[in-house]
């Protein structure tokens, strides 16, 4: 039978970008359906504008930092509609940019919404389009709780376009998202309190990193609540009115802020009236149901990234849906792995890990199978400022092998750090090839090889 396309891409995010990219360059002849703009969640509403805002918000510190070593005070004060609209204008030009890959890649877009008619049949707008293999890439969205008053509050999405710096906020949440924002807002001037329903931030963290990160937050002035939940957003002439339950008090606490920011109050996939009943297509516990392949319950259609709920990051998207392509287009069978991927919260301090964390290694091959090196100091940076920030560095190992099953960081630089030591645990590295390693001498990165 003969098809409109070889591949026929739903959602123009990182990863449906880079699989129609590498198709094409196969030979393929592929067309992507986007309604929004390219570049999905990382470029528009995630890691870009975000990582823009961390770096934003550490010159406030790096201006008191620089008197230690003899620079005259800095008197400076935030313009915050020339910070946001300086993120948005990158955000745009990186827009411009994913446009001309594709059509640089001869890859055919068509800015609509897509809908799955049958298992070869796309419905794009006003057309009806055919594919020999689809992919689908639509990614995720935030999740907003139920709760009276919910309307008032802000999505981490929208955290980008907020037209005025808001005094004070309350940031509902304790995953990474929740964390940064929270530590980005502080750092830009902005009062902050962070709502956490455990004891702890980062849960599936390393719990020196949970420890460590919720230690320094606390410390430079973010005001966490543990054990608490809202249950009620009212607004009023002076600003929202959030009313707190925690764990323990009998009486609600009632705080004012100017925003409330739903930061990490859980994401889903965002499959809703995409068809997927139409062409067959299992969900289970609300994603897309794939194979280590990423071919869903129909052997022609394939899912990756946000929408298959498997590893929640850009780069698994992207590379899941090249290792794709590699095997349907390239002749090149491959499987993405899902073990050891490195991840970090560029909260402040930063964090970053890779692999198992102390608990889940202890977990799955016993308390005593496992040794742990870790090692807390004040990096050389901060000694003629005179400020007490610490940087932590761990390895956990399985004694019988030596091998390193995780490496964990919080600190500054962690995620530029970990990216290598990453490849050392991808691997197989032993402590003793880290041992065996001369370390880059003053840095803080040597620590890695030199624990004992």
């Amino acid at each position: 039978m003969s098809y409109d396309f070889d591949l026929f891409v739903i959602g123009g995010g990182s990863g449906g970008i880079a699989t129609a990219r590498r198709a094409a360059q196969y030979g393929a002849k592929v067309g992507v359906a986007e309604v929004d703009r390219l570049g999905g969640t990382c470029v528009n509403r995630g890691c870009v504008p975000k990582k823009l805002m961390v770096f934003a918000s550490h010159f406030p510190a790096q201006f008191a930092e620089a008197e230690g070593y003899g620079w005259s005070p800095v008197s400076s004060t935030l313009n915050w509609s020339k910070m946001i609209t300086a993120v948005n204008q990158e955000v745009i030009r990186l827009n411009g940019i994913y446009q001309k890959m594709l059509d640089n890649s001869q890859v055919q877009l068509f800015p609509a919404y897509a809908k799955l008619l049958d298992t070869h049949t796309v419905e794009v707008g006003e057309q009806k389009i055919t594919a020999d293999k689809i992919l689908i890439a639509v990614g995720g969205h935030p999740v907003k709780p139920e709760l009276p008053g919910i309307e008032h509050a802000v999505i981490s999405d929208a955290m980008f376009e907020l037209p005025q710096q808001p005094q004070n906020i309350l940031v509902i949440g304790a995953g990474y998202i929740g964390v940064e924002f929270s530590c980005i807002m502080h750092h830009l001037g902005t009062k902050v309190i962070q709502i956490v329903r455990q004891d702890k931030i980062l849960r599936g963290f390393d719990e020196d990193i949970r420890t460590t990160i919720q230690e320094e937050m606390e410390k430079h002035g973010i005001k966490i609540l543990t054990r608490t939940v809202p249950t009620a957003i009212e607004k009023t002439a002076d600003g929202l009115k959030v009313h707190l339950k925690t764990e323990g008090k009998p009486d609600s606490e009632i705080v004012l802020v100017d925003a409330v920011g739903l930061a990490a109050t859980g994401r889903k996939p965002n499959i809703e009236g995409i068809g997927l009943e139409n062409a067959g297509i299992e969900v289970k516990k609300g994603a897309i149901a794939v194979d280590e392949y990423s071919r869903t319950s129909q052997p022609n259609i394939y899912a990756v990234g946000d929408c298959t709920d498997r590893i929640n990051l850009t780069p698994v998207a992207i590379n899941e849906g090249r290792a794709f392509a590699d095997s349907e287009f390239g002749g090149q069978p491959r499987l993405m792995s899902h073990e050891n991927v490195p991840s970090a919260v560029f909260s402040t301090p930063e964090a970053a890990t890779v692999g198992l964390t102390e608990t889940q290694a202890k977990s799955r091959y016993g308390e005593e199978a496992i040794v742990v090196y870790s090692t807390k100091f004040r990096p050389m940076y901060y000694v003629l400022p005179g400020k007490d920030e610490k940087t932590l560095m761990k390895l956990v190992v399985e004694k019988a092998t030596d091998r390193v099953l995780g490496a964990h960081m919080v600190g500054d630089h962690a995620a530029e750090i970990i990216q290598g030591i990453a490849i050392a645990v991808k691997m197989g590295a032993t402590k003793a090839d880290f041992d065996a390693t001369v370390g880059i001498h003053p840095s803080s990165a040597e620590e890695f090889v030199t624990m004992r």
